[in-house]
């Protein structure tokens, strides 16, 4: 089999890891949060000569997404091998209990299927998890787990083993590990780039040195950076962005990080020693935002929402500024919005009769499907999620919309003077997710021919075990 030309920097210590390291047959998984495959296999593969080797040695292409193609669940579909109706997650947050205000962050205590290294950590494997979403709070495990995004600070307890942490910051350098870049909406671009490239370094310290060493079996690491980076700098990258910025101090942004994580990738490989598989993915994608739909004030424009008193000033919806004995149905934003219809016997001041609920659901998805959303955007896609999966557990929305099929923002304020904005309510934001990732895959004892090929994330669960099936 024909070499791969890695291209990096190796310490004489890391030479020497790399030494102990060969002949141990094992599994690394580098998770680049957002990686979009129109841009990954596109113009970014120059700057990325490591993983653009190990493409043509190995398979690549895109990955799909879950629907939705959010962080949350699709990091856990990916891991556990189920779709979100099978595992109760719709977002980044849970709706807990049938009163108005149960919307909370998700946790990994809300997972009751085992993810891949449960499985795995039983077996006997050792497994070392960084970074990776939906695993706040860490639980015991053979190996080493470091929470990722949704970790509430860094107080809290990111570890297992809790005595771990001391270390972790040790590793990571000057300023210790964080699990996420904070406010990285922002209009200080300049700052921000810093911030991104400063948590990422960080995180690839740690993962250095667990690589580096000889008694692991599964590797796992999410780098949330490259999802952070399209957020703040997309329309300096993506020519079909409605505010492009060719010319721009911005324009080598997005390039220069992913050169950065390359030459960080080729460094890990080799630390993890020649024997070591390789498995990059990503759980969505990203495109242009082209703008938002504030979808609580449609809903009260079409008569669906009822409030007691408008807000002075836009605001997000609150439980207490509505009307429930006269509203029919409410949402939630995010990278798409989720419906719930406002039923009797089901709601606490449910309107909708149980007889009404089939024919109230297709009239409120028909007026979304014939939402006036601007010529050049697509339809928006109205999904019933009680018929998109094959199990429907959880609190679950009745509807879920993608405005302009995931090109526009689902914002959950009130109290504006249009149903459309341009902006992000959270902050400035240029990219929302589109419906594919990538999957890159490289085993060195494999015949290029006889590699696997994922088509989605819920296949990348079964992809690492047969993996270890035919190694351990």
């Amino acid at each position: 089999m024909c070499r791969i030309l890695l291209i990096y920097h190796a310490s004489p210590e890391g030479m020497m890891a790399t030494k102990s390291n060969r002949g141990k047959k094992r599994l690394l998984v580098i998770g680049l949060d957002g990686a979009e495959p129109g841009a990954v296999f596109g113009p970014l593969m120059p700057v990325m000569p490591n993983l653009t080797s190990i493409c043509q040695k190995g398979v690549f292409g895109p990955l799909q997404s879950t629907d939705p193609p959010v962080t949350i669940p699709s990091w856990v579909s990916m891991f556990t091998g189920k779709d979100p109706g099978q595992l109760g997650l719709y977002g980044f947050r849970i709706r807990r209990d049938r009163t108005y205000g149960g919307l909370a962050p998700t946790t990994s205590r809300d997972v009751r299927s085992p993810r891949v290294w449960d499985t795995l950590s039983s077996l006997g494997l050792e497994c070392l998890l960084l970074g990776i979403p939906g695993t706040y709070p860490p639980w015991p495990l053979r190996g080493k787990m470091v929470s990722g995004p949704l970790t509430p600070d860094r107080r809290s307890t990111l570890v297992w083993p809790g005595y771990y942490r001391d270390e972790l910051d040790l590793l990571a350098g000057r300023g210790g590990y964080a699990p996420d870049v904070e406010d990285y909406r922002t209009q200080d671009k300049s700052q921000l780039i810093g911030r991104i490239k400063d948590v990422s370094n960080r995180r690839f310290k740690v993962a250095k040195s667990w690589a580096a060493q000889a008694d692991w079996d599964l590797m796992v690491m999410v780098e949330m950076g490259t999802d952070r980076i399209h957020h703040g700098f997309w329309r300096f990258f993506d020519p079909t962005h409605p505010g492009y910025q060719r010319h721009s101090q911005f324009t080598s942004v997005i390039p220069d990080y992913y050169s950065m994580i390359d030459r960080q990738l080729g460094q890990l490989l080799a630390l993890a020693g020649p024997s070591t598989s390789l498995l990059v993915v990503s759980d969505h994608g990203s495109m242009p935002m082209h703008g938002s739909v504030a979808v609580n004030q449609w809903l009260i424009e079409q008569g669906d929402l009822v409030l007691r008193l408008k807000p002075e000033t836009p605001r997000a919806l609150s439980p207490e500024m509505v009307d429930w004995e006269k509203t029919k149905a409410w949402a939630d934003g995010g990278f798409y919005a989720r419906i719930w219809i406002n039923l009797q016997d089901r709601e606490p001041l449910g309107k909708i009769q149980r007889k009404d609920y089939d024919s109230y659901r297709r009239d409120l998805a028909e007026r979304f499907s014939k939402m006036e959303i601007g010529s050049t955007l697509p339809s928006n896609k109205v999904i019933f999620p009680d018929l998109e999966y094959s199990q429907l557990r959880g609190l679950a929305p009745d509807l879920m919309v993608y405005f302009g099929d995931l090109a526009l923002r689902a914002t959950a304020q009130v109290g504006l003077s249009s149903v459309f904005g341009d902006s992000n309510d959270t902050g400035p934001d240029d990219a929302n997710h589109s419906k594919n990732g990538i999957f890159v895959f490289w085993d060195p004892s494999m015949k290029k021919e006889s590699l696997p090929k994922p088509a989605s994330v819920t296949d990348i669960h079964s992809l690492i075990l047969r993996y270890f099936v035919e190694h351990i």
